[in-house]
């Protein structure tokens, strides 16, 4: 795996396969002609299913429909919708014309949605009518009443100059969705635009696309600030599912469950893409992630692995039907996002029956997995470490003042270089020169450590580091640690202000269903175990936190409301 024992933190993976040369319509077509009469597709709250077979053709008619509707190579479609078959479709229809898919996030409202459209000059949206209280069409004519008086076909919108058409995706009838207003087109609409547009067609877009385009557009997920407009291709994101897919032992026989959303590249990309580089099959069990959806869906698909963020692992596991459930077809998986606590893995390897679980690391920025664990791992390894980057990439550890390498085992930030990084941030110079370095590192923010055989520990976040006193305290660590409580289903940890020690720990808990804790416990707890610099200076209990819709922990907005709280004087309510 490269340069064997090292002394300092840089490991180069080669690889005895090589990188894939095709493009994502050249591979999904040698997949189809391979494993036709499989099933690709099934989404259980659409009560669908699709071959292999079925799913080209749909793909096809999709991509003639866009052609039809004018849209053309590099050009940019955005789809701003929750999980569903037609998602899928224009994933893969995109790519076969050579057209840019950009995923904007379902929780975005009006102010968000703008900022989208508007930074990747969006020239034809997507969207659903509705999901729960979410009115999509009621907050596209906030931001652009013109689409109830305009035709679809000759849209000018004063905000939008590049936005020439808005379709309408009815999931729940997808052939019977109906015009709101006249400006918006609807997905039959799409499909007969496809009549007029020869075959012949599709073959020639096919012929000019190249490895290196352009075919994706993800958004980061903001934290601070807006967020930036992530450009990948063909070559990034194939490749990156590809080889996810030989470190899972994934095959045409697998069948994966996906909770997570199809917006970000965990779905997209670790989900999507990594099952149809296959030829296994995409289970969707639900729109949005619903724990008890995903649980009857891996009973009754019999599905063989299982994605997910520790949250929402954390939530199937806590479900009070979940002992009910016969989970034993269930042999592997991707738990990443997030830490992910070792007492957590210990629980999806026992309960769920996922004995080859793997952890996975990396960022949107490459790909997104840039380190996975191995099956042949140690229980050790696979609970303490990421594992080792993917074949055919780089990865080094950094001072996080000087830029020098790092000896083995000393904390510095995690750069990557390679085949997965991306184009660039979308429109963006000055913010790509901050992430990507001269020589082609790719500078990701976390900080980590790496052993002699070059797995990486993550230690946490640079922003997120607590620096007490001049000690610095690395949150992760201390989370770890509290998850082994009995009573701790979830921990969150971060620093505070402090006027002595500049920042103090504080610690949100959520206990098990039925338990009571109290914050002199949760000390007592740690007493002798971990530093004292270390154990929490405030415990709040909480029944959930702020998250984001991908099931992340929004530290910043918990330090947001505790500084407030804080200051109003409420020193161990919860927020």
């Amino acid at each position: 795996m490269g340069n064997g024992h090292r002394t300092h933190s840089y490991c180069h993976r080669g690889g005895e396969t090589p990188l894939l040369g095709d493009t994502i319509p050249s591979h999904f077509e040698n997949i189809v002609a391979r494993f036709g009469e499989r099933e690709a597709v099934v989404s259980v709250h659409q009560q669908r299913r699709l071959t292999y077979a079925q799913l080209k053709n749909a793909v096809d008619e999709l991509a003639r429909g866009l052609l039809g509707l004018g849209f053309q190579k590099g050009e940019r479609l955005g789809v701003w919708s929750t999980n569903h078959i037609e998602w899928l479709l224009l994933q893969l229809a995109t790519a076969r014309i050579g057209a840019v898919l950009v995923n904007i996030n379902p929780a975005y409202r009006p102010r968000e949605l703008a900022y989208a459209l508007q930074k990747s000059e969006v020239q034809g949206l997507f969207t659903i009518p509705r999901f729960r209280t979410s009115d999509y069409v009621g907050m596209l004519i906030e931001l652009m009443p013109e689409l109830t008086t305009q035709n679809p076909d000759q849209l000018k919108l004063k905000e939008y100059p590049q936005l020439r058409r808005v379709v309408l995706i009815d999931p729940d009838q997808p052939e019977q969705t109906a015009r709101p207003h006249r400006g918006i087109l609807t997905w039959p609409d799409v499909i007969v635009a496809s009549k007029g547009i020869n075959p012949a067609r599709l073959d020639a877009a096919l012929l000019a696309l190249d490895i290196d385009d352009p075919i994706n557009i993800q958004y980061t997920s903001g934290t601070t600030g807006f967020p930036k407009a992530v450009v990948l291709t063909h070559h990034n994101i194939l490749n990156n599912a590809f080889f996810t897919a030989r470190a899972m032992h994934f095959s045409e026989q697998d069948r994966l469950a996906v909770p997570v959303p199809f917006y970000h590249c965990f779905g997209m990309v670790i989900s999507n893409l990594v099952c149809l580089s296959v030829g296994a099959c995409l289970v969707l069990p639900a729109e949005h992630f619903d724990p008890l959806a995903v649980l009857q869906a891996v009973q009754h698909e019999h599905c063989t692995a299982l994605h997910g963020v520790p949250t929402m692992f954390i939530a199937e596991l806590e479900h009070p039907q979940f002992p009910q459930f016969d989970l034993s077809s269930l042999r592997t998986g991707i738990m990443a996002g997030a830490p992910c606590p070792a007492a957590l893995l210990d629980r999806v390897i026992r309960d769920m029956h996922c004995a080859e679980i793997l952890i996975g690391y990396g960022e949107t920025e490459a790909s997104p997995l840039t380190h996975l664990t191995s099956r042949d791992d140690s229980l050790e390894r696979r609970t303490e470490t990421v594992g080792t980057n993917l074949p055919h990439q780089e990865v080094k550890l950094v001072d996080i003042k000087s830029g020098a390498i790092v000896p083995v085992g000393t904390i510095g930030e995690i750069c990557f270089r390679g085949h997965h990084v991306m184009r660039g941030y979308y429109n963006d110079p000055p913010a790509t020169g901050k992430t990507i370095d001269p020589q082609g590192w790719l500078h990701s923010g976390d900080l980590g450590t790496m052993d002699a055989d070059g797995y990486v520990r993550i230690t946490g976040r640079l922003k997120d580091m607590i620096i007490r006193g001049g000690e610095n305290i690395y949150p992760a660590e201390i989370e770890e640690f509290l998850f082994t409580h009995p009573k701790v289903a979830q921990v969150a940890v971060f620093g505070v202000p402090d006027e002595f020690y500049g920042e103090e720990v504080m610690a949100w808990v959520q206990l098990r269903a039925g338990e009571q804790s109290s914050e002199d416990d949760i000390r007592a707890f740690c007493k002798g175990k971990i530093a004292h610099f270390k154990i929490p200076r405030f415990v709040w209990f909480v029944d959930e936190f702020p998250m984001t819709v991908t099931g992340k922990l929004q530290k910043f907005r918990m330090r947001e409301l505790a500084v407030e709280r804080l200051q109003a004087g409420a020193r161990t309510e919860p927020a």
